[in-house]
């Protein structure tokens, strides 16, 4: 995206030879970037903005990366619970399982003289917490990689048929959702009762901490939103009605069940991310009201305590790995704040007790040192934040330029947190829609023009009759 065409006639027919794909539609000069799939730890996309296709031209990599990502996961799908191998303590595999990830078995006092099978470890060795250590075994059982690929399928199929109108990407996420919420065969049970099972003699139970495992639900229910706003015709009323049928009963279980309750008055990222959780099914379902209330309550109750005068996150920083919770913890947040406004609460300059805000917590974050910690976490809090409270003397894009690298417009996640400036990096020209660059009053690129709503096709947005004007007048000088 970033060459020229060159020099002389053959150069010129070579390009014209370099056409992506037939559902492109648009004449491209070189490869699509291959960007390796990022799952976000939470976000939650206006349906309305991805549909009014009013984009930025800096976004055209984003919009790029955003397709190759729903084919990748598309390829995957579709996603049950029924796929595991060990059955849940109830007996029907259709009820969502998963151990605590930190959980480690010690058989020192199991009383044991012969070696024992992972199932006789599983069931008669006392388990010890080890935080932030991964026990590999935790993912014998992997119904939450199953259910993050899932989010992030629908959410990416979603956006790929919004900028492009193909109907593959929208039956992509009827299936998807079919297979996981509503076929008899292969649907989940709407609780999460055996959810990062405490395991040993004493354990085979669900955890509190186990809810965090559909977090996600946000990414989920931006997808479904897309599609439903945007009246997409895969998208049927009866699944809209099967669907909102499940989630019902699920917030049924997810607003009275013990250890839902636990989990909604935690005080760290578990508490954060909960109310992500309950806060979109109730978008959901329609339940704007009570969606409102929702974020009204976490952010008059935990997030008063969650980031102190300096902007550290103190609960997340007493962690192992302190890096990954405050990135954490601070999606979790801006989830919420996105969440609010899209039901008209407007959270993002709320203070804590400590009068400090989001932003206050990023401007800590962005000081600390990732060590051997994966720093690209914090990539997608940096680009929100500036793109909401705008990014005065360019420090955003500059610490994003100098941690991220010269590819970070090519992040998905570029697309929908905007404005924020490119760097330069971007070298679009799309018809008479490009601009030059200039600098907007909060210091964000604002070099734009929007794409055209002639359908954005897979990786650029496809502009066929931009593309075909081009080549007819290549065409032409080639003659």
């Amino acid at each position: 995206m970033r060459s020229s065409l060159g020099s002389g006639r053959s150069a010129l027919r070579a390009a014209l030879s370099a056409v992506f794909s037939a559902s492109v539609g648009v004449l491209f000069l070189q490869p699509l970037p291959v960007r390796s799939l990022t799952s976000y730890a939470n976000d939650f996309v206006d349906p309305a903005y991805a549909l009014s296709k009013n984009f930025s031209n800096t976004t055209i990599e984003a919009q790029a990366t955003i397709v190759q990502w729903a084919q990748d996961l598309a390829s995957q799908g579709p996603w049950t619970v029924m796929n595991k191998s060990v059955t849940p303590p109830s007996g029907d595999k259709h009820d969502y399982m998963s151990w605590a990830p930190y959980s480690w078995p010690d058989c020192s006092k199991a009383g044991n003289t012969t070696e024992l099978t992972p199932e006789q470890i599983w069931t008669t060795c006392p388990y010890v917490t080890k935080d932030g250590q991964f026990n590999p075994d935790g993912r014998l059982i992997n119904d939450v990689g199953a259910f993050g690929d899932l989010s992030d399928a629908v959410l990416y199929n979603a956006l790929a048929w919004a900028l492009d109108g193909n109907a593959v990407y929208s039956s992509n996420v009827a299936k998807f959702i079919n297979t996981w919420f509503i076929d008899p065969a292969t649907m989940m049970n709407p609780n999460l009762n055996y959810a990062q099972m405490a395991r040993g003699p004493n354990g085979q139970v669900g955890q509190h901490t186990g809810v965090l495992d559909l977090k996600c639900m946000a990414k989920l229910v931006s997808g479904v939103l897309i599609l439903r706003e945007g009246k997409a015709a895969e998208w049927t009323s009866d699944i809209d009605t099967q669907l909102t049928n499940w989630t019902n009963s699920y917030i049924g279980w997810l607003t009275t069940a013990k250890i839902a309750l636990e989990e909604e008055s935690a005080t760290n990222n578990h508490g954060t991310f909960y109310y992500n959780q309950l806060a979109a099914l109730q978008i959901l379902v329609g339940d704007k009201d009570g969606a409102k209330q929702t974020i009204e309550k976490y952010f008059t109750s935990q997030y008063k305590n969650q980031i102190a005068a300096n902007g550290d996150q103190p609960l997340e920083s007493a962690r192992t790995r302190p890096f990954h919770y405050r990135a954490y913890n601070l999606a979790a947040m801006i989830t919420n704040a996105k969440l609010g406004q899209y039901v008209g609460y407007d959270a993002w300059n709320l203070t804590t007790s400590k009068g400090t805000t989001i932003k206050s917590a990023l401007d800590y974050a962005i000081t600390q040192p990732a060590g051997n910690e994966a720093a690209s976490e914090l990539w997608p809090n940096v680009v929100a934040v500036g793109a909401v409270y705008g990014d005065e003397g360019g420090k955003y894009a500059q610490w994003m330029l100098k941690n991220a690298g010269t590819t970070y417009p090519e992040d998905a996640q570029f697309l929908w947190n905007q404005p924020f400036s490119d760097s330069g990096l971007v070298k679009a020209t799309v018809g008479n829609n490009s601009k030059s660059g200039s600098t907007s009053s909060n210091g964000t690129d604002s070099s734009v023009g929007t794409v055209p709503d002639n359908g954005a096709a897979a990786a650029l947005g496809s502009w066929t009759a931009f593309a075909a004007a081009g080549v007819a007048a290549l065409s032409l000088f080639l003659s």
